[in-house]
Order: structure tokens, then sequence, then C-alpha cells
């Protein structure tokens, strides 16, 4: 009885898990007003470069994942509002597979598209290294293809492919001048009929130098007999939205900027993916850039003129708008319920859950999700030799910011080995500059480290500014993170969000004691700070190490 006792229970636990999952609401950020409108950012974390496509009454989202995986992580909605995370396109490795797993920082996955034909889900990308990228599935769930190599050379980027009414398919892509030794240019190639290679070169079609500088992120669409390519401009803290067209695929296109910042301080509002409704409705999701926050997804409204698509509200009717704060939801037909990406999590599950990344390309070694005992373990992993500081750790366990104002707290056991000592583990907020509460194992016992990290790119050490010892590996710790609004920085664009983050830990989960220094987030290599977890010990050779149980880990206002 006790067996067929606990068979149900485990039954329950993953069918409410699943639900829970799917129906998740943010204590943080929910941009359905609930009332018919919605508010901007509609996505307050770090979905940069943001693609989607319409399936009937279904959105799908893609957006750049850099060196994180699982990569290309696909996010569903109804309504273009309320979304969820559903899986990823690439879930455990990126090619070049490597012996020892290495964080690519900023490289690998930049600005894909994500497109519908035929019956199968296609998604392109550019790794600036290797070339242009493609993914295929039926379910947009999974499983994907494997990745193939559509176009190969250095500096390719940005790529979006679009299957013409005669059967051709076309990709346009751009340029990355840290490889290709050339910026601000569009092209366009023709690729075989099942989009997995390309059957001519690239044809420059655009040159933005004179008036568009840094043009780029280019996305192909068809109607009404033109051609379009949507791509930003100016910059990505600071430009606009252009858009082309030409009666031809391959030009003359005209050029129209079509969305500004204007008198908002919505800056750099550009990039991303133009939308349709089964009701006649168009809309247009895009980034904003807000430094250690990343690139957070606005929706603007789209009404077309004289063949031109003006996005957002265009007050003076010069055909260029600016980005609205809040706004009528889009017509859908119904009214569906309100979600957010997930967040929290209880480790309830068998596998990672979607809303976590690791730095790098997947280890199997590096972690157990026992779910039906309420944890994640994570084993204690060496680090690479030349080790410095945690920017060359791959596996770091983590996930995106989600709202200005929040919490991260995290409930963990640490049972490090007692063989040797130096293994480490805890909560860290990531990026170019690092901070965390660090609990390692030590000669004098346990000792749990408020540290930071300034310049972790560039190898500089940590720097531990409070610690105190530990009888127990158990432990709480939280990272409050505080956004004031008054507090920007002076760079164009005004894009250096002031983030200040203060940590505390507690014995009892109840009581919390602050430690160490405020710290002011920063953000990563081409994407926003993240938060999570990790579990290491020193390069030594040995057969075993000890591990972090964590418990749960939550997002909470306070």
């Amino acid at each position: 009885m006790k067996k067929i006792a606990r068979a149900f229970l485990l039954f329950l636990l993953t069918a409410t898990t699943a639900t829970a999952q799917k129906n998740y609401v943010s204590e943080v950020w929910v941009a359905d007003n609930g009332n018919g409108t919605y508010k901007n950012p509609i996505l307050y974390a770090d979905y940069s470069d943001p693609d989607a496509c319409r399936v009937g009454d279904d959105y799908y989202m893609t957006s750049s994942s850099f060196n994180c995986l699982p990569g290309l992580q696909i996010l569903h909605s109804k309504d273009l509002v309320n979304w969820t995370i559903i899986g990823a396109a690439v879930p455990y490795a990126l090619p070049p597979i490597e012996e020892i797993e290495r964080p690519e920082h900023g490289n690998r996955v930049w600005a894909p598209s994500i497109r519908h034909h035929k019956g199968e889900f296609y998604i392109f990308w550019g790794d600036p290294d290797q070339g242009a990228f493609m993914v295929k599935a039926k379910d947009p769930k999974g499983p994907w293809s494997e990745p193939v190599l559509v176009k190969p050379g250095k500096g390719i980027i940005d790529t979006s492919p679009l299957w013409d009414d005669d059967g051709k398919v076309y990709m346009v892509h751009g340029y990355a001048g840290s490889r290709a030794q050339l910026k601000s240019i569009i092209a366009i190639c023709e690729l075989t009929p099942d989009a997995s290679k390309v059957v001519t070169q690239s044809r420059i079609i655009f040159d933005g130098h004179d008036n568009h500088e840094t043009v780029e992120g280019p996305k192909f669409y068809k109607r009404n007999g033109y051609y379009y390519i949507f791509a930003p401009a100016g910059g990505v803290p600071t430009g606009w939205q252009l858009v082309l067209r030409s009666k031809n695929v391959y030009g003359p296109y005209e050029d129209k900027i079509v969305l500004h910042q204007g008198k908002t301080d919505i800056n750099g509002p550009h990039q991303g993916a133009w939308v349709d409704t089964t009701t006649g409705e168009d809309w247009f999701l895009h980034f904003q850039d807000v430094g250690a926050y990343g690139r957070i997804v606005h929706l603007q409204p789209v009404k077309w003129v004289n063949d031109w698509p003006v996005i957002g509200i265009d007050k003076d009717g010069d055909g260029c708008g600016e980005p609205v704060k809040t706004h009528k939801k889009p017509n859908v037909g119904k009214t569906y319920p309100i979600c957010t990406p997930q967040e929290s999590d209880e480790f309830d599950g068998y596998t990672l859950s979607p809303q976590w990344q690791w730095h790098a390309n997947i280890n199997e070694k590096w972690a157990y999700f026992a779910g039906d005992k309420g944890f994640a373990r994570l084993y204690s992993y060496p680090v690479v030799k030349e080790y410095k500081n945690l920017w060359d750790v791959a596996n770091l366990m983590l996930q995106k910011t989600p709202a200005d104002n929040f919490a991260a707290t995290m409930k963990l056991t640490f049972k490090p080995t007692t063989k040797y000592k130096g293994e480490r583990t805890g909560l860290v907020v990531m990026g170019l500059d690092y901070a965390g509460l660090i609990l390692e194992n030590t000669d004098n016992g346990l000792i749990l480290s408020q540290v930071e990290c300034m310049k972790a790119d560039k190898g500089t050490p940590e720097q531990v500014n409070k610690s105190v010892n530990l009888k127990d590996g158990t432990v709480y710790l939280k990272v409050q993170f505080s956004y004031d609004g008054s507090k920007i920085g002076a760079s164009e664009g005004g894009h250096d969000y002031v983030v200040m983050c203060n940590f505390s830990y507690s014995l009892d989960g109840k009581k919390y004691q602050k430690l160490g220094n405020a710290f002011q987030a920063k953000e990563g290599k081409w994407i926003g700070a993240k938060i999570g977890t990790f579990c290491t010990r020193p390069a030594i050779v040995t057969n075993d190490g000890g591990w972090t149980e964590i418990d749960w880990f939550r997002i909470t206002k306070k």
C-alpha cells in the first residue's frame, strides 16, 4: 500500500508541477494588466534579439542565447502578451564540442529567426566564427534536428530565410565587423529547396554606411508584392528601426525609419519580429537595452500606410512611430489566462527546468535532478587548470533577471568531501563584474563569504568583503535587486541603469542577516546579468568529490 500511495503521490506531484509551470505567474513582473490592456516591457528579461512567428492561433518566440545552453529557448503565447517557456531548440551542445567545456562568452548563437513552412519549424542563426546555422522540427517543443551549417563564413550573422511564391528560398544576413572586417551592410543569397545549403554567393543589397550606420539584424518578409527587410540601425542602445522594401528580391530597396525613441524613455527601440493576428491586426516585438538587465522585450502596434509599416504611435504623422508604455491588448479573438516565463523552482522534476541555462555545452555529469527527493544535486566539478575566477567556469547554472526590483532566495545544503579542501558553492550574480555569497570548505571549516570580482572577464581575482563561519552546511542565501529610475548613467542613450544588489543569509529561513557590501550589477558579454548557482572543486586529479543540494530557488518581491 505504501508503494501504491507513494506512486500516486509522485503522479500528483508531477502533474501539479507541470500545471504550475504551464500557468506560472510571476510575483515580480506581469505585463497583462487584467483589464484588456498591457504594459511594456511584456518580458522584463534578457530575451535579446527576439524573433517570432504565428502558426494558427499560436505564437512562438526565440532569441539570442550566445554561449548559454540549452540554447535557443522557445517561448509560446496565445495573445503576444502572456508567454511561457516550452523548450529549447539546442538542448545540449553547439559545435564544435570541446573535450573540456569552456564558456564561449558572447559567441555562438546570434540573432536567430524562427519560421514555419509546410508543417515544419525552422530556426536560423549566425555564429560569428563559423557561419549560418539551421535547425528544424515538426513540433516547437522538439525534438529539433542537429544544427546544419547552411553557409560557412566568418562574420556571417543575423540570418533570416524567406520561402518565395515561386518555390525559391532566400536568406538575408548581416556581417559582424569584428570578424568580417566589414559591417553596416545587408546581403542576400539563395538556398536549396530544403533550406539546408547555399546555392549562390551573397549579394550586397543595402549599404547603411551613409545614413544607417550599424544596420544589422535583418528579418525577411513578403507582403502585397513587396519584399520587406526589417533591420535595426544606429547601434544597440541608441538606434532606430529601419524598413527596406522592393518589388525585386535583390533590390534596389527603398528605406524608411518606422520607429524611433522620439520623446519617450525607451532607448534604441529596434530589432525584432513583425507578426499578425487572425483578426487582421499587426504587431511588432522588439528589444530595449537596459544595461545590467539586458535586452528586454516590448510589444508595439503596427499600422500599414501606403505599404509602409508604422510601428508604435505616430503622434506627428510623419510615418515614424514612438514606443507605447501601455496599450490595448492584441485582438486574437479570445481571452487567455495570465502567465509568465518560469522563474522559481522547487526542483520537483527530473530534468533541468526550462528557465535555467548552463554557461557552456552541457556535461551530463554536472547535476542529478532528484524530483522524488525534491532537490537538484550539483556535483563539484573541477575548474580548468588556468582558472582565475568564475568567468572561467562552464557549470554555472543561471537564469535571466525577471524584473527591475526583486529578490532571489535559495536553500542549499553543502556536502563537500573530506578528502581535500577548496570545494565551493553558493549564490552568484554573474556578469563582466560579479558578486555572490560563496560557501567553501576550508582548513577552518565551512566559511560563507560575500565576494565580488570586478572585471572578471580580464582575469581579476575575487575579493572577499566579509566572511562568517558556519557549523552546518544548510543555509539560505538571498540577493535583493533594486533599481532606482532616477539613477541612470550619463552614457549616450541613457542605458546604464544603476542596479544595486544586497546580499544576506539565514540559518533558519526566517531571520536574514546582511553580509558584505552592496554590489552594482553588471551585464555579461552581450547578455544581461544572470543569477543562479554552481559547485566546483580545484583542478586536481581525483576520482570523486562532494556536492551541493539545492532544495529550492525562489523569485519574490522581497
